[in-house]
Order: structure tokens, then sequence, then C-alpha cells
């Protein structure tokens, strides 16, 4: 090939296309701008918890950015491993994600903190087992609907093997326990069912017939039914149950349109608990108000619109299922914690995406995105 033949081709709108499309910006950029955001907030939200337990204020501030360094390289490293390779990894990532629930019961490796056993410790290692979980089943039902599509109708084949894998997860999670995540997970595999063409009357009637089971749950322990009436008025439980939420919303009522100002908050100054974690999106509205709010949202608007808009136009159904299965799992964590900051869900032990400080949470999220950015950029090759 000659010289200014090979110009050409490079030059090509075609090659144009895909060059622009190896990192997605509309996507990139409010990630970046959260993650950053997240750094900054972790600190101000930590820093005075973090000096009174372990003598150093910049502690959690050090690991958020270490984790941001290493979400960001798996972010590229997905980003580069081709989607279509997770076919033959579905049950392999099925196996560990459930050996890893398991593991926190049975094995001294499970961790506890907050009255939850959630986490996986091994030396100076720490790892949250319900983050994969949530990866391998976006995976595992992206994989078996488009394996099924053709008798998707079918109960025995389009419904049982599905709710079959959830309730194996679900299982594992409430011995933790963790109430959220399985919410999460349920809801999840509700909406991917949906969307892969399982019939709505199979999914209504298997809704109806757990709510029984729901309310048990929820009713079977003194301290979830507190929990739910704190729900209902908070102010009525200012010092036990709705010790939290009153002085979430007593954050946000603070930061007014404005807010007080970065590193001017007063309910992390050991008020809140959890404002690095659970309750970031609190400290976000007393410090930077209103106005930081709506940021936020925006930006979490953004990154719930580009994913749904690579989920409409993946190459193939796998793709899509996927894409929109990471997207969801993304935009229930958010609306659950956002819900819970507010006062308008009970209290989850959820992180919000990007912000909250985890290693696990954001090393998983920054991955989910580098995935759409494959998925997005495969449709131009």
């Amino acid at each position: 090939m000659k010289p200014d033949t090979e110009l050409k081709a490079i030059m090509s709108p075609k090659n144009q296309i895909s060059t622009a499309a190896a990192y997605d910006i509309q996507l990139l950029f409010p990630v970046l701008f959260l993650v950053g955001i997240g750094i900054v907030m972790v600190y101000s939200a930590s820093s005075a918890v973090a000096l009174q337990r372990f003598g150093s204020d910049y502690l959690f501030l050090k690991k958020q950015a270490i984790f941001a360094v290493i979400g960001i390289m798996a972010l590229v490293a997905c980003r580069h491993f081709p989607y279509q390779w997770y076919r033959p990894l579905t049950y392999p990532l099925l196996a560990v994600a459930l050996l890893f629930l398991i593991a926190i019961q049975v094995t001294d490796f499970g961790f506890s903190a907050g009255g939850a056993a959630r986490w996986l410790r091994i030396s100076y290692l720490t790892f949250q087992p319900s983050e994969l979980a949530r990866l391998a089943l976006v995976v595992f039902l992206a994989y078996s609907l488009e394996k099924k599509r053709a008798r998707i109708k079918v109960f025995s084949i389009g419904f049982i093997p599905h709710i079959f894998v959830f309730g194996l997860f679900a299982v594992c999670l409430f011995q933790q326990p963790d109430f959220g995540s399985v919410v999460i997970l349920g809801a999840l595999t509700g909406l991917m069912m949906f969307v892969g063409g399982v019939r709505c009357t199979h999914l209504f009637v298997s809704a109806i017939a757990l709510l029984p089971v729901a309310i048990y749950y929820l009713v079977e322990a003194d301290y979830r039914v507190k929990r739910l009436l704190s729900f209902l008025n908070p102010w009525e439980y200012p010092a036990d149950e709705g010790y939290q939420v009153v002085h979430s919303l007593m954050a946000f009522g603070t930061g007014g349109v404005w807010g007080s100002g970065i590193g001017q908050g007063l309910q992390k100054l050991f008020y809140l608990p959890e404002p690095h974690t659970d309750f970031i999106f609190a400290i976000i509205g007393e410090e930077f108000g209103l106005v930081g709010v709506l940021i936020i949202i925006g930006l979490y608007g953004l990154i719930l619109v580009k994913g749904i808009q690579i989920a409409r136009n993946a190459p193939d159904t796998f793709g899509s299922l996927m894409a929109f299965g990471l997207t969801s799992a993304m935009g229930l964590q958010v609306c659950i914690n956002m819900g819970v900051a507010l006062g308008l869900l009970p209290t989850k032990g959820l992180s919000l995406p990007f912000l909250s400080y985890g290693g696990t949470s954001l090393l998983l999220n920054m991955a989910s995105i580098g995935i759409l950015m494959n998925i997005s950029a495969s449709r131009n090759t």
C-alpha cells in the first residue's frame, strides 16, 4: 500500500470514529469528575474521625486516592477487554462470587463492622463480595437471557433458572445481613428479565408471592421494626433508630442553597455516623448546598443516560443486556443511597458510587464503566 493510500485509510471516517470512541468522553468526564469530588469530600467528611481514631486526618484521603488510581487502571483494562469474552467467564464469575459470600460466614476471613459481616479480610486487604456478586449476576443474566431468548416465555426456561441464581445470592446476603444488596439484586434481576423478554405475568405473580416473605423479614426482628417506624417519622426517634436520618436532614437543611462551604460542615464532627461512606451525600448537601446536590444528580444523570444509549446501540443482545444491567445496578444504588440520606427510604448500608469511601465499590464501578466503554466502542469497529 502506498504512503498516501495509508494516510487516507487512517483519516477515513471509520477510523476517526474508532479513535474517538476509544474513551467515550461523554461517559468518562462525569465519572472522573465524580471521582475527583469524591476524593475531596472523603477527606472533608472523614478528617475528624480519622484523626480521633487513627491519629492522622489524611488516612482515608490517602486510601481513597489509591483506590481511585487502581479504579482508573481497572477502567482502562476493562475498556480494552472485549466484552464478548465475558460469555465463557459467566459461570466461573458466579462461582467465585458465591464462594466469597459463603466464605464470610464459614471461614476466619469474615470481617464484621457496624453489626454486619459483609467483608473478607486477607492480611491487609479488605474486600466486599456483594459488589462482585452484583457484577457476576449482571453477566449471568445477560448471557442466559440471550442464550434462551428463543424460549424465554417458557416459565421453566425464562424464569426459574434466573430466580434460582438470585435466590442463592439472596440467601448468602441475608446471613450477613445485607438487606440493601438483596433489594438491589432483586430489582436488578426483575428489570433485566423484563427487558430480556420474560413474561410479565411470571414477574408480577412472583413479586406478589415474595411480598409476604419480605414483610415477615421486616417484622421478624425488633430493630427492623424500629427502623421502619423511624422511617415513617424519624423525629419521634431522634436518639436511636431515627438518629442518622435526623442528622442527615439537618445537614441538608443547614446547607441551604449555596452550602456552608467546603470543610465547614458540622454534622461530620461526630454527629452524623458514617459521614464518609453511607451518608456522604448529606455532607455534600451541607457544604455545597442545593447547587452542589443538583450538580451531583446531573452528573449521575449523564452517566445513566449514556449507559442506556450504549445499551440501545449495542452490537448484540448480550452487549445490550449487559450494558443495561450495569447501568441499572448503578442507578439503583444511587437512588437508594440518596433516598436514604433524604429520608425517602428506610436506612440501608449502601455506598454512593464514585463518591463514598471504599475500595471494592470504587474498583468495580470503575470496571463497569470500562465495560460500558468497550460495548460502546464495539459498535464502531
